[in-house]
């Protein structure tokens, strides 16, 4: 049976404990869960005052309930277990005042950004809407660059492409602190095609050489919280730092909902303005895509 890494502190959601509690309804004294978010599971033991995990640790039964409802409207946390406590993995910064939880879904987690979640998890999941976004640039060649890091998805799956670099810009430290604990995202960190920069995006890209990326993901935090990258100054470095013949993928939202129609008319003439081309609406992937 695999073996779940232990370099990290087990990380529980609704949806392993629920084989925990189908078993103690059953009285089974034994099962398999996963530690890490359903990448790998071990075997446990359980018994009348909770389970035994691999590394020792006794989780009581009350805190296998807490973690099983944890949560509210559909957004279910995750959880470090430490010392048999269930620990939400929700991080305040102190830089942009966002408050960052990740939540579970059957797939990988996703995170909430101050009440805002920044993957598509209806009817989709956080590891396919990421693909859907790739996908519209392909094929990906040289170097990339990935406008906002958040969880590292977009950065992981542009780096299995044929690219020398992916280039991942973060804003808000806690973000990264997040993605630390967050088993899907471990790549972020070990791939040594991926290049971190921690700063605004904003303030970053304007310090990098024209023409010097294939291909660029801007998926930026919404309008309302990154109101600055949807600007024309800011499209006009993307533009710069593009090279001739480049795509771009720009994440907007729901294309056809009120407020996506509101944002894509504007940014679609942005764009324009700053010299792209064929700036085509992709609804597929809840933006747009264009050309250098």
């Amino acid at each position: 049976m695999e073996q779940s890494s232990q370099s990290q502190p087990p990380i529980l959601s609704y949806v392993q404990v629920f084989p925990l509690l189908q078993a103690k309804r059953v009285g089974t004294t034994h099962t398999t869960i996963s530690l890490d978010l359903n990448q790998t599971r071990v075997a446990v033991e359980l018994d009348e005052a909770g389970v035994l995990l691999p590394d020792g640790q006794h989780l009581p039964w009350d805190e296998v309930v807490k973690v099983s409802e944890g949560g509210r409207k559909g957004f279910y946390k995750c959880y470090t277990i430490e010392g048999g406590t269930a620990r939400e993995i929700m991080i305040f910064s102190g830089q942009t005042n966002w408050l960052r939880t990740l939540i579970a879904t059957e797939s990988a987690p996703t995170m909430l950004v101050s009440g805002i979640v920044m993957h598509r998890i209806k009817d989709t999941n956080p590891l396919e809407d990421t693909r859907r976004k790739v996908k519209t640039i392909a094929p990906l060649s040289g170097e990339v660059l990935d406008t906002a890091t958040g969880l590292g998805y977009t950065a992981i799956e542009a780096a299995r492409g044929a690219v020398s670099r992916v280039l991942t810009i973060e804003l808000d430290p806690a973000s990264l602190q997040v993605a630390r604990l967050n088993p899907w995202s471990r790549e972020l960190f070990s791939n040594p095609r991926i290049q971190q920069v921690v700063g605004d995006s904003y303030e970053e890209v304007p310090k990098l050489a024209d023409d010097r990326f294939s291909r660029i993901i801007h998926d930026p935090p919404t309008f309302s919280l990154g109101g600055e990258l949807y600007s024309g100054a800011f499209y006009k470095q993307l533009y710069r730092v593009l090279k001739r013949g480049g795509k771009l993928f720009h994440y907007i939202g729901d294309l056809e909902s009120n407020s996506g129609g509101r944002v894509v008319r504007g940014v679609l003439q942005r764009l324009q303005d700053a010299g792209f081309k064929q700036v085509t609406k992709r609804q597929d992937a809840f933006g747009l895509t264009a050309i250098k």
